[in-house]
């Protein structure tokens, strides 16, 4: 890993919470995803269960992290299963870890090689009344692939069919959605690296500059301040793409006079940072870009405001919505006579911001957690509301991370440029 050990506290604290969700005499096992092949024997970038980062915060292929809390063997009541070392993988794959390289990152001491781990579980599953299963229980899931996550549960339950089956990801739903402020420092970091990519970036765009260039700069940031990767792929359009949500092609010249719609963030320590900001190639706005722009930061800080605890998402978007109407009659997009005369499926803001105003954010870019609950103290969001103009070939969006308090919330962007003076100065300084 490029990043910096993280405390154990954060592990620790979150196999906690989840134990304490579990039924009595119940075992809960959490198998790593698997590795996919790419082409011939090629296979692609491994990234491991994000539950099993969430528990362990190990990234090693072939892990497997076991909560036994009532198992009559006390030391046997946390378990992290390994891979083993051996020289001749390592000769090809490089280092992989020891027993107590493991457990200084995991925090678990109990510490097993995957060869010889069946037969421990075995032991374990008789004595228990309850066995915890992994899915992939996201609600963005893509159901047309085959679910690769279903292999282990299958397998366990042919096995031992007359066990009594629980939902791990019911729990770990419920758990992840609240963020720690040991998850909150992570994050912070994964923004920090990102707001470095922003600045860096503010100074080297300019007419004539391509797409891909400014990938490679945001890159070259994340990489020399420890960011394990992007956190998702970077989106960098220049004028009329920035209406495309997941344009990723990057391979266009950026032109004079033209906006560039950037979303990327820094992955660090598992966990994503989730930015988006539009900025002018030439560093300066034009009028009729700074008026979009400023309504659009409107919605923003009117979405912001009402991001408390008690508010459901749903709600919390119908109001946004509501305020977006209000900002594209003002820049005269639409009418009230459009909104009243409008099918309400179909609203008549859709035509120009046409996506959600907020998701989950965490170990995940697009974390887990309900939309028909209430928002509750901890919880991690974007902001992210956009408005798109196909007539102008426009497209702008804004969008910061929001950690919910007790009361209000705190911006992780917060020292990140915002405004249109701000982004404008920032650019002069080329």
């Amino acid at each position: 890993m490029k990043y910096l050990a993280l405390p154990q506290q954060l592990y620790n604290q979150n196999r906690a919470r989840f134990i304490k969700k579990m039924k009595p005499n119940s075992i809960a096992i959490f198998p790593s995803n698997l590795n996919l092949p790419e082409n011939g024997d090629a296979q692609y970038a491994f990234r491991p269960n994000s539950d099993i980062l969430w528990l362990s915060g190990i990234r090693q292929e072939k892990t497997m992290v076991v909560l036994y809390p009532d198992n009559p063997d006390v030391n046997a009541r946390e378990i992290l299963v390994l891979l083993r070392p051996n020289e001749h993988l390592e000769k090809w794959e490089g280092h992989k870890l020891r027993k107590e390289e493991a457990t200084a990152i995991s925090g678990i001491k109990n510490v097993q090689w995957l060869e010889s781990f069946d037969a421990v579980l075995h032991v374990m599953m008789h004595q228990a009344d309850t066995v915890y299963l992994n899915s992939n229980e996201n609600d963005r899931l893509d159901l047309s692939i085959p679910r690769l996550d279903l292999t282990y549960v299958n397998e366990i339950k042919n096995r031992y069919p007359l066990h009594q089956y629980e939902r791990a990801a019911k729990i770990t739903r419920e758990l992840r959605a609240i963020k720690t402020k040991e998850e909150i420092a992570v994050t912070q970091e994964a923004v920090d690296i990102t707001e470095k990519a922003f600045r860096r970036v503010m100074q080297f765009i300019k007419p004539g500059v391509m797409e891909y260039e400014i990938e490679a700069e945001i890159t070259h940031e994340f990489l020399r301040n420890r960011a394990t990767r992007h956190a998702y792929g970077c989106i960098l359009a220049s004028g009329d793409r920035a209406r495309t949500l997941h344009y990723v092609e990057n391979n266009q010249a950026c032109k004079n006079g033209e906006l560039i719609l950037m979303d990327f963030g820094a992955e660090y320590g598992n966990y994503c940072a989730d930015m988006t900001r539009t900025i002018p190639v030439n560093g300066k706005f034009t009028k009729r870009q700074k008026d979009v722009y400023n309504a659009c930061l409107a919605v923003h800080n009117y979405a912001k405001s009402i991001l408390k605890p008690g508010i459901s998402i749903l709600a919390y978007t119908a109001k946004v919505n509501v305020y977006m109407e209000q900002q594209l009659i003002k820049l005269g997009l639409i009418s009230k006579t459009d909104i009243k005369n409008q099918d309400p499926a179909n609203p008549a803001y859709r035509k120009y911001f046409y996506h959600g105003v907020t998701h989950h954010l965490g170990i995940d870019v697009h974390d887990i957690g309900t939309k028909h609950l209430p928002i509750k103290e901890g919880m991690l969001f974007t902001v992210e509301p956009g408005i798109y103009i196909e007539e102008e070939q426009m497209g702008i969006r804004i969008e910061n991370n929001i950690w919910i308090t007790k009361t209000s919330h705190i911006d992780l962007f917060k020292n990140i440029p915002i405004t249109v003076e701000e982004i404008e100065r920032c650019m002069k300084r080329k």
